[in-house]
């Protein structure tokens, strides 16, 4: 029996096979787990807008009904804006907007051409001469009793004007009574350590109450 030679392969040698990496496949997918934990983490943390917008709604209908109830001369168009503003200016000062709707009760019975003895006007009753100081600080334009009458610039300079006095006196209280008296006569009785009168403050807070 004729004994065959074996195969001799005669070309390049054959390629080592290359062991597969175990960890290419995990790579790969490293940048989409990152992905994948960084949008959870976001949708986590983002606030529910759904429920922001429904909370905010729900406040200004209820704003709206106040005014609907106690307002006699702001048409109901007037009536929805100005709803809309004091909720606006009350959350960017951390008011309440219950809490506004009760100063604008005992200061003006929501009569939006309120004018006083004293000659304080509109729904938050601004004295001409501290409105025209708000109006600068808050770049609005002053044209006198045309401004201090729209009622939605006069809850504007109103709110604002309570959150200034609030940081003046560090205390709420404090700051009504100096809303209604005058920050002047306020801070004399502080000067000479008498006491703050408080029945303005009650008031105000048993129409919050109420409202």
């Amino acid at each position: 029996m004729e004994l065959k030679e074996p195969l001799i392969r005669t070309g390049h040698p054959p390629h080592p096979l290359t062991p597969k990496r175990s960890g290419f496949g995990f790579r790969s997918l490293l940048p989409k787990i990152i992905l994948v934990i960084l949008i959870s983490s976001l949708t986590i943390h983002l606030p529910d807008f759904t429920i922001q917008t429904a909370k905010r709604e729900h406040s200004i209908r209820e704003i709206t009904g106040i005014l609907e109830r106690y307002s006699i001369d702001i048409d109901h168009v007037t009536r929805t804006e100005l709803a809309e503003a004091i909720y606006e200016e009350s959350a960017r000062y951390n008011h309440d907007p219950k809490f506004i709707l009760a100063l604008i009760a005992i200061e003006s019975s929501f009569r939006n051409g309120s004018v006083s003895e004293k000659g304080a006007k509109g729904l938050m009753q601004l004295m001409p001469y501290v409105a025209e100081s708000l109006a600068q600080e808050l770049g609005i334009e002053w044209n006198g009793d045309p401004t201090l009458f729209n009622p939605l610039l006069n809850i504007r300079m109103g709110i604002h004007y309570l959150s200034r006095l609030t940081l003046d006196f560090n205390d709420v209280r404090v700051a009504l009574v100096a809303y209604n008296y005058g920050p002047t006569y306020v801070k004399s009785l502080i000067d000479r350590k008498q006491r703050i009168p408080s029945n303005y403050y009650h008031k105000v807070m048993t129409a919050y109450q109420t409202l």
